[in-house]
């Protein structure tokens, strides 16, 4: 996939990554993964129109507005649904620079959804998205949850990740980047 290739080509590179952290002053251990809340939405719905424009824009794609965004993000966290859940990755400072929103699917070959996952570019590659993914993977396995998928799109680079931590393509259409998980238990192991 030409596009894949060209977009992972835009991607920045690990080393650079964690060279910006420390010229910020900032170390990964000064990063905390919790759980969101209502009070999170304006900041999430921000961080989820910029992580979303990074990684589509380079195709010409443009996502919601951050006020439609907020609507979304309010309407889920109105829902009493105890198989939703958003964790967000947190500053020292408390801005958010990424996140993770899973629930319970509605696919039948997997119980669980992992339906978004953003980092800001220059939180990605650091291991952050493979922490994230963990911590879903703990929450769904506490909740009896065993299997999970994602539903992506194949031009997004991130789809090797998704490989390397022992997925496999859920369809066989080229277009899209649906990859599962048939047990999460490796990745519930995944370090904090």
């Amino acid at each position: 996939m030409i596009w894949r290739f060209i977009a992972g080509l835009l991607r920045p590179t690990p080393r650079g990554n964690l060279r910006r952290l420390r010229a910020r002053g900032e170390s990964l251990a000064d990063l905390t993964i919790r759980d969101a809340t209502a009070t999170d939405v304006p900041a999430l719905a921000r961080l989820h129109v910029v992580t979303w424009n990074a990684t589509y824009g380079v195709f010409g794609l443009k996502g919601p507005s951050a006020d439609v965004r907020e609507q979304q993000w309010r309407a889920k966290f109105a829902k009493d649904d105890p198989d939703w859940f958003c964790l967000v990755v947190e500053r020292a400072d408390g801005a958010l620079v990424g996140f993770a929103q899973a629930n319970r699917s509605d696919n039948p070959a997997y119980e669980g959804e992992l339906a978004k996952i953003h980092l800001l570019r220059d939180y990605q590659r650091l291991g952050l998205g493979r922490r994230l993914v963990g911590r879903v993977a703990r929450r769904f396995v506490a909740r009896g949850i065993t299997s999970m998928w994602l539903y992506g799109d194949a031009r997004n680079p991130s789809s090797r990740a998704w490989v390397a931590l022992g997925a496999e393509k859920c369809d066989a259409d080229p277009g899209s980047g649906n990859y599962g998980w048939q047990d999460i238990a490796a990745l519930a192991r995944l370090p904090e």
